[in-house]
């Protein structure tokens, strides 16, 4: 068990299931509810068990997910470990039941196939976010993928990835023989990466701002004491007049710059203010890595 574990110990293997019974379940209930009823296939694994599924009504969208992934983790076991793989295959089997048990249990929702294509590609998204969020894989495309690097490792993986989920959409085109299923899975696959992307880095997170002023240490003090942010002055030279400077470096949340920007203005009218975006800020006040 202690290699399954690995460094994280108890503690951070029971939040590893946490997070994999969550997200699993917020997976399997998009597919279930918004993508199979609409004969979307999101990409993945699971959109080609949804075309498959209609070609064998008697076998599931969750058994054909299983018995698809199960090769994959049979081929890729040496590569990823013990632990990955042990979670890998346990999210692969709740992930298979979520979607087969919700099928039976919960009405699918088929009003608007655009609203499905949007919410399944949100909640898909979220879930397979939390995964993440772990290190954990549900298997499918990342698996493919990672298969696919041995014959050709020059191949970025986010390339190899659109690829197979590209393959997945045209079977599916083929099987439903309607193209307006390769415009909704499209549309839930974009959504569901946005998703994705955005629980992994942060939407437009927060806000750097960079000051270049003559009063650096009067800017640090008003920020300091008028904000719950801290700051860092740098020594800088003006490339045009040579005048020694400094630069009054801080982060804060977007709902709060234009205060942050007039606390600066205030204290020195004549600062030099440039503010960039950050995707991803860790530290007191921000994002706190899960251990």
């Amino acid at each position: 068990m202690k290699k399954i574990l690995g460094p994280k110990g108890w503690g951070g293997f029971l939040l590893d299931l946490l997070f994999l019974l969550i997200g699993t379940a917020l997976v399997g209930l998009a597919i279930a509810i918004f993508t199979v009823p609409n004969d979307i296939a999101p990409g993945g694994v699971s959109g080609l068990a949804t075309a498959l599924a209609r070609l064998t009504p008697h076998v599931s969208v969750g058994a054909w997910a299983l018995i698809l992934n199960v090769p994959l983790l049979l081929a890729c076991w040496r590569r990823m470990g013990l632990r990955p793989l042990a979670l890998t295959l346990l999210a692969t089997l709740l992930l298979s039941g979520c979607i087969d048990l919700a099928s039976a249990l919960l009405p699918g929702y088929t009003n608007n196939p655009l609203l499905a294509a949007v919410a399944g590609g949100a909640i898909s998204g979220l879930g397979i976010g939390l995964l993440f969020l772990r290190g954990i894989s549900t298997g499918g495309t990342d698996l493919a993928a990672l298969l696919l690097k041995r014959w050709l490792p020059n191949v970025p993986s986010g390339t190899m990835l659109l690829a197979v989920d590209g393959l997945v959409v045209a079977i599916a085109v083929l099987v439903f023989r309607d193209i307006e299923v390769a415009l909704y899975s499209t549309i839930a696959i974009v959504v569901s990466s946005k998703v994705i992307d955005a629980m992994a880095q942060g939407v437009d997170y927060a806000k750097v701002i960079y000051t270049v002023t003559d009063k650096g240490e009067e800017v640090a003090r008003a920020l300091n004491e008028q904000t719950i942010r801290g700051t860092t002055v740098l020594p800088a030279r003006g490339g045009w007049t040579g005048n020694e400077k400094e630069v009054v470096i801080t982060v804060t949340r977007r709902n709060v710059l234009a205060q942050t920007l007039r606390i600066i203005k205030q204290t020195d009218p004549a600062s030099f203010t440039y503010v960039t975006d950050s995707t991803e800020v860790h530290g007191e006040g921000f994002k706190l890595d899960l251990e």
